[in-house]
């Protein structure tokens, strides 16, 4: 992505992943993808076939290069955005995983956008992009945050999670944009050894992580999941006041006395080591809580994700899996949107539909 493919001879490879970063308000997403030049010597060859030794880390002299692309999901509209310059600041902010999604009407009103904004959070810097302007820049000074999490729109906002201790939310179309911090529960705020102690709240370790605590959008508020990691597993929700000054206890179940009903499953009541993942909330009914869960009290491990209905009590819905970890992003996608088109971002993108 962005870049001339190595030779095929060289001891380097190039490694591709992308994902789904986030959504907007409005249905469209937010792909990345990240291209990197590994290490890979040739050990041995036979005909067109190389024997590499197992990569060990970057290639001198290439860093990771990261491409966002925007996505409308009904008509399969893509919208390439510029990549920064290597030698532009933005390139040594962004590393494409906490990157966020806002769109705008003119005037305010409901319906197809009309511009767009990318904002990537890193350190205490953030990366944006604006779709009118066309260009990356660096807004320095951004609070010093432990990411690990999907970034949410909501209100005319980007939010992001610290698990350690509360929201960060941000107006990435402002001409100054200035960050408001939302404090976590006082019981799940977490030491400030934990708060200093790290730089990414899933590799370190410091108490929460992307499958513990989320932050989610349903029923029109904002909602921050979490669920406890030892049993009893105490899953709890928690809604955005109006004001946007604190948290309120919404629901609070133990899913260590579920059982699945109609249906016998061995896997409940979920015991130790059988942990359960956030998945997300419905976006359209507050009770319906999507999880996951590696069940290794069983043979070959399996892997599930279920549904719980918090005002029933119950888990509802069941499905299996085999492999991999699953990735949640919730979107509410409006009638309009297999209709409208996304907004340029500038005359270096490319727009395509597959």
């Amino acid at each position: 992505m962005g870049s001339v493919s190595p030779d095929y001879d060289a001891d380097v490879i190039q490694s591709i992943s992308g994902s789904v970063c986030s959504a907007s308000s409005d249905g469209l997403l937010l792909l990345s993808y990240l291209g990197l030049r590994l290490e890979a010597p040739i050990l041995a060859q036979r005909g067109a076939a190389r024997l590499r030794k197992t990569p060990a880390g970057l290639a001198p002299g290439h860093g990771a290069h990261c491409t966002h692309f925007v996505c409308n999901p009904v008509t399969g509209e893509l919208s390439r955005l510029p990549d920064p310059r290597c030698s532009d600041p933005v390139s040594k902010v962004m590393c494409g995983y906490h990157a966020g999604l806002l769109t705008r009407s003119n005037g305010g009103r409901d319906g197809p956008p009309d511009r767009f904004a990318v904002a990537e959070l890193h350190g205490n810097k953030m990366a944006r992009f604006l779709s009118g302007t066309g260009e990356w820049e660096v807004v320095p000074d951004a609070w010093r945050m432990v990411l690990d999490h999907d970034v949410v729109a909501f209100g005319g906002r980007l939010w992001w999670l610290d698990v350690t201790c509360g929201a960060i939310s941000v107006d990435s179309f402002s001409d100054r944009p200035e960050l408001c911090f939302v404090e976590l529960p006082r019981d799940s705020v977490l030491p400030a050894a934990a708060q200093d102690g790290c730089d990414c709240a899933g590799a370190s370790g410091c108490g929460g992580s992307p499958q513990h605590r989320r932050l989610c959008v349903s029923e029109g508020r904002l909602r921050y999941i979490e669920v406890s990691r030892e049993e009893p597993f105490l899953l709890s929700t928690f809604a955005l006041d109006e004001e946007s000054s604190g948290c309120t206890l919404q629901h609070q179940l133990d899913l260590s006395c579920f059982r699945f009903q109609g249906c016998p499953h061995p896997w409940l009541p979920l015991k130790e080591g059988n942990t359960p993942h956030i998945g997300f909330l419905d976006p359209l009914d507050d009770s319906w809580m999507y999880m996951s869960a590696t069940i290794a009290t069983l043979e070959n491990t399996p892997q599930v994700t279920f549904v719980v209905d918090m005002k029933k009590e119950m888990v509802i819905m069941t499905f299996a899996y085999r492999s991999g970890v699953p990735s949640f992003v919730p979107c509410v996608l409006p009638p309009w949107l297999g209709s409208s088109q996304i907004p340029s971002a500038g005359s270096d993108s490319l727009c395509s539909t597959c």
